[in-house]
């Protein structure tokens, strides 16, 4: 294997300074680098020489990036490409990636994270290709957060500020889009990272097992208990508690968790000794929790308890360009898991990640990723692997360019639809639907009730 020293690099960019930029910032990490202003000269350049990757501008005068990329992968396929561009868009993404785009990175370039992807394709050094790179001295640990969207980094610059501190955080976003992920950020990068970190589900149970779940029981404290129990505040003590879906609380259990919050002391059912517990609260919902504190379904002192860092975890359908990059990720996973022989999607297949709109977000991805790799019969996964609705409904829809980020239809009726195929297609089997759509079998009985479909 070369040496840093040995790998030549070449930068395609009609920018003179930011060339000139990039190419110091390589020398100084070792590499070798050549220059060219265009993506003619990129070309010739290719025919004549060895390069071990290039840094390819998108938008320049004459040749741009991509009718660069075709000419220089006729040449030299297995050449390395990584796109840098002011210009990304998914329409941009899934047509790199078609070409055999390695990576892309937007303007202006931070040169930590292009030297993480740079030593990720040539091999230089192990390290986790998902992870957005530290941005400091401080090494940050993000792993399975993947994406480089604008967004996503806004949200991982909050982290960064409220991990280190005890404050609690409260965690919004729809179903799916990895709220759990970012409470284990939190928890990784705090200072109690080395102490218990515990989750717990509010919606997952009703009232008086959440209740014995949260706080515990003592020994005949109701029929069934035989000894006494510790609850999640008992097992989280000097760590980390996570409760997710926490706008599904009942108001009972609600105070409460707010008397923890405010004096750190609770009871167990059936005992009347008070227990100090000292826990970070990390909550997370994904419903509007200022407007159930308006209609009285959420107390408004818990709210204002919860919500000292609000966290807002943006949906799939609004970070687009992230569409290939996580394909990449769950497919190795998936891959490896159940031990396949499989190199990928078809382009076609990745034109109907893109073009889809995810109401269930980056689970339903997953479980859609993870079906395509159980039922291929090749070493590349074509479209015929997917359900018909979903088939169907990503047919229809356009891949959005720069300027058109957001579904071209409302969410809510993109749902609907699909919950209604979906249906169809399992023939009214709850379950099956369920697992199709990547949500749990209670998750789906809300969404027809709150939809009307019940």
């Amino acid at each position: 294997m070369k040496t840093s020293e040995q790998k030549r690099i070449l930068i395609v960019d009609d920018d003179e300074s930011h060339s000139m930029m990039l190419c110091a910032a390589l020398k100084k990490e070792g590499f070798q680098t050549e220059e060219a202003p265009d993506g003619q000269d990129a070309v010739q350049l290719v025919r004549e020489r060895f390069y071990d990757l290039i840094l390819l501008d998108l938008k320049m005068k004459h040749v741009g990036g991509i009718d660069a990329l075709k000419e220089i992968k006729e040449i030299s396929p297995s050449i390395p490409v990584i796109l840098i561009t002011a210009y990304a868009s998914v329409k941009t993404a899934v047509e790199g990636m078609k070409l055999g785009l390695c990576d892309y990175l937007m303007k202006p370039v931070d040169i930590h994270e292009l030297m993480s992807v740079i030593r990720k394709i040539l091999y230089l050094e192990e390290e986790r290709p998902e992870t957005i790179p530290d941005l400091d001295q401080r090494n940050f640990d993000f792993s399975g957060i993947v994406g480089r969207d604008g967004k996503l980094k806004e949200t991982l610059e909050i982290i960064k500020l409220v991990a280190p501190s005890d404050a609690t955080v409260l965690i919004l976003g729809e179903s799916g889009t990895g709220k759990e992920l970012i409470a284990r950020a939190i928890y990784r990068n705090s200072l109690r990272s080395q102490s218990p970190f515990v989750a717990l589900n509010c919606a997952a149970l009703p009232e008086n097992l959440l209740e014995s779940e949260l706080f515990g029981y003592e020994k005949g404290a109701f029929t069934g208990a035989d000894g006494r129990k510790h609850g999640r505040f008992d097992q989280a003590d000097g760590g980390t508690l996570f409760l997710d879906e926490i706008g599904d609380m009942s108001p009972v259990t609600q105070a409460k968790v707010l008397r923890v919050l405010q004096e750190g002391v609770f009871e167990r059912l059936g005992g009347n000794r008070t227990i100090r517990t000292d826990v970070r609260l990390i909550a997370a919902t994904n419903k509007d929790l200022a407007r159930e504190v308006e209609n009285g379904s959420f107390r408004s002192d818990l709210y204002f308890r919860l919500s000292v860092v609000p966290i807002h975890v943006p949906p799939l359908r609004e970070r687009r360009a992230d569409i290939p990059l996580l394909v990449e990720h769950f497919l190795r996973k998936y891959v490896e898991k159940n031990n396949r022989l499989i190199r990928g999607f078809t382009s076609e297949a990745i034109d109907l990640f893109c073009r889809y709109t995810w109401p269930g977000n980056v689970r339903e991805l997953e479980n859609m990723v993870e079906r395509a790799v159980l039922l291929s019969r090749s070493t590349v996964i074509h479209t015929d692997v997917f359900p018909a609705p979903f088939r169907e409904l990503a047919e229809g829809e356009p891949v959005p360019e720069e300027t058109e980020l957001m579904p071209v239809r409302p969410i809510r009726e993109v749902e609907r639809e699909l919950i209604i195929r979906t249906l169809e297609h399992t023939g009214h089997n709850i379950t099956h639907a369920a697992k199709l759509l990547g949500i749990t079998r209670r998750g789906l009985q809300y969404k027809l009730k709150d939809l009307g479909l019940n």
